[in-house]
């Protein structure tokens, strides 16, 4: 097949996002399959292995860049460039299916109008982040986005959520159906990269003073942010009374940006705003203990590759995904709630115990490598023919058939 992925940012980005897409893509290719990548992250053309990598970024001061700047119209420009850069490809020689993630909806223009059959892949829709925006025009600026990704989601050929949990949640969000009652909502988990997984099997578990903890995100408060910083400095608090000491590494935070701290919470943090893969790989060797309180993640890459080092990990029961990986596997804690309290609770029951560290860490061990890039491959490819297979053939346009009415209030 011959497969375009549209994606906001691709590697050397880093987010969840751009893993994400890049073990789309490169399973794909892996498996003899004609892969394009569109990105709105650079302006040039470039290649990934296999993969074919095309910038789509707006020129800054231009006209398009400065529309998408304002509130709700904005978020039409990325799509409309997006299709067009498609388009010129697709004359060229034709795709047959077109994959974009639902986030802020950079496939609508494609569900919508063509050249070839949409797959939105879910990951965490704008509604997750609607709760923290603040004033009108955040407020309305969101709920357009949410407006996009439900009509881009209604007019895709199929979808495919990252796990049953979080599918249901797209299919009460979006006005979909659930995977179980679709074969057009697929569930399919994602991989990690090879050197993380060659890397994380061979990585001994640290011994020694202070215990090393590790976070890895956003400073965010669906990432849990809040509540991590809160429960540093009740942590440091305890350390200082006497609780055995600790070390807390950030990594995608400024150290400007958390100078507010205390003292004694300042000691014992290290901040990273960028690092390249084969620090990431340093840092999650060394640590004792994940820290990864999100109060949603529609998968979870970070629980996936602590546990591909066999590291026990804290996170909040609040979300679904944690519960899943981590609540099941027995592959660490979860806080009650994304309070600063409670993850602080957890967090020092791993700091002061050794022998209740080794034990998540063995169970962590044991939960890794159940997703792969050959079942993301397959299991994807699959996806496809049923969506090229539901407008009779591939390499047409989408099909005309008028989408659901969109329920803004969903």
């Amino acid at each position: 097949m011959r497969i375009a992925l549209l994606t906001w940012a691709y590697p050397p980005e880093k987010s969840g996002l751009t893993r994400a897409a890049r073990e789309i893509a490169q399973s794909l290719a892996d498996t003899g399959h004609d892969v394009t990548v569109f990105t709105m992250d650079r302006r040039e053309t470039s290649r990934d292995g296999r993969v074919s990598v095309i910038g789509c970024g707006l020129r800054e001061g231009s006209l398009a860049d400065r529309i998408r700047k304002l509130a709700a119209i904005g978020h039409l420009v990325a799509p409309l460039a997006f299709r067009r850069a498609v388009i010129r490809e697709h004359r060229r020689d034709p795709f047959d299916i077109v994959e974009a993630t639902n986030w802020y909806a950079p496939g609508l223009a494609i569900a919508l109008a063509g050249p070839a059959p949409l797959v939105t892949r879910n990951s965490t829709p704008a509604a997750t982040s609607a709760a923290t925006a603040t004033g009108a025009r955040d407020r309305f600026d969101r709920r357009a986005a949410m407006l996009a990704e439900q009509l881009a989601a209604r007019c895709s050929k199929a979808l495919i959520s990252n796990t049953q949990i979080h599918g249901e949640k797209i299919a009460a969000l979006y006005g979909v159906a659930p995977p179980a009652a679709d074969s057009r909502h697929a569930v399919i988990g994602l991989s990690l990269p090879p050197e993380i997984v060659a890397r994380g099997q061979a990585a001994a578990y640290p011994t020694g003073d202070p215990v090393e903890l590790l976070f890895v995100g956003r400073d965010e408060h669906r990432k849990g942010f809040d509540a991590l910083i809160m429960a540093l400095k009740i942590l440091s608090r305890r350390a200082d009374a006497g609780m055995r000491d600790f070390r807390l590494t950030i990594v995608g935070v400024h150290a400007d940006d958390v100078k507010a701290l205390p003292s004694s919470a300042r000691a014992r943090l290290r901040c990273h705003h960028r690092v390249d893969e084969a620090m990431l790989h340093d840092l999650m060797e060394a640590a004792h203990v994940i820290v990864a309180p999100s109060r949603y993640e529609s998968f979870g890459l970070v629980y996936q590759e602590a546990m591909m080092f066999g590291r026990p990990v804290v996170a909040c029961a609040e979300d679904p995904s944690a519960r899943l990986f981590i609540g099941e596997s027995g592959a660490g804690l979860l806080a009650k709630t994304c309070t600063g309290d409670d993850l602080a609770t957890q967090v020092q029951r791993l700091i002061e115990d050794p022998t209740l560290r080794a034990q998540f860490a063995a169970a962590s061990r044991r939960a890794s490598g159940m997703f792969t890039r050959e079942t993301l491959a397959t299991q994807t490819l699959a996806v496809y023919r049923t969506a090229t297979g539901s407008n009779g053939a591939s390499n047409n346009a989408s099909s005309s058939t008028r989408p659901a009415p969109v329920d803004m209030a969903s």
